[in-house]
């Protein structure tokens, strides 16, 4: 495993250095190359984050910002990541940036799949910086425990991967998902893991510690030895 911790006394810190983590990796991107890539994911941690960055001085013209995953929903939809996004990173300087969403016009994600691949492999790659979550139940991005599809997510060598979940507290009633596979998330120079409080500490620590991952996916992130995993935590 090439996991590196960076565990901090609070969320103000935290997202400082992922801010500062995030900015320094998508400047020297675009410094170097023509298209940058930035792959996104929706939840409370990172929203501070994508508000400060939508306010920094980088070459936005040349950042692609992508979705991780995606509940299949429109977004005019209360749970869609993709209007999240737009609300929080995709503002101020970063307001002429064009999202690449994962929900289509399919009627369900297996149908959409194809063309979501499609989109997704006409972006800068490796991605440049890809953000993720964890959930209570060992999941991050739309890799759920035990899910239809998570094996084929797992295994599969496209980017994108069509997932339905079990029905849980975790996913609500948006169980049908579009999501990078694994080897979409390894397809990075910068992983990030971005996870907060004593319960999601204890089961990042359950995730290192075991090897079953059909009931903790993250352990397929955390236990792949192609990317080094930065691992954020605070309080």
């Amino acid at each position: 495993m090439a996991v590196e911790e960076r565990f901090f006394d609070s969320r103000e810190q935290m997202v400082d250095a992922v801010f500062e983590h995030t900015i320094s990796a998508l400047r020297e991107a675009t410094s170097q190359r023509d298209a940058a890539s930035f792959l996104v994911s929706g939840g409370s941690s990172p929203a501070p984050i994508y508000k400060r960055l939508s306010e920094a001085d980088l070459a936005w013209q040349k950042i692609q910002v992508a979705l991780v995953d995606e509940r299949w929903v429109d977004i005019d939809h209360e749970k869609s990541n993709a209007a999240f996004i737009q609300q929080t990173l995709l503002q101020n300087n970063a307001s002429e940036v064009e999202l690449v969403g994962m929900k289509n016009s399919a009627v369900s994600a297996a149908d959409g799949v194809a063309k979501c691949e499609a989109a997704y492999q006409k972006l800068a790659a490796p991605f440049d910086v890809t953000i993720l979550g964890m959930g209570p139940d060992g999941h991050t991005a739309s890799l759920f425990p035990h899910a239809k599809g998570l094996a084929e997510s797992l295994e599969t060598k496209n980017l994108c991967s069509a997932i339905t979940a079990i029905k849980s507290e975790v996913t609500g009633d948006c169980t049908e998902r579009m999501t990078l596979s694994l080897n979409g998330i390894v397809n990075s120079r910068h992983l990030l893991l971005l996870i907060s409080g004593e319960e999601k500490l204890a089961t990042y620590r359950e995730a290192l510690a075991g090897d079953n991952i059909s009931g903790m996916p993250v352990r397929a992130v955390l236990q792949q030895d192609q990317i080094p995993v930065t691992v954020y935590w605070a309080p």
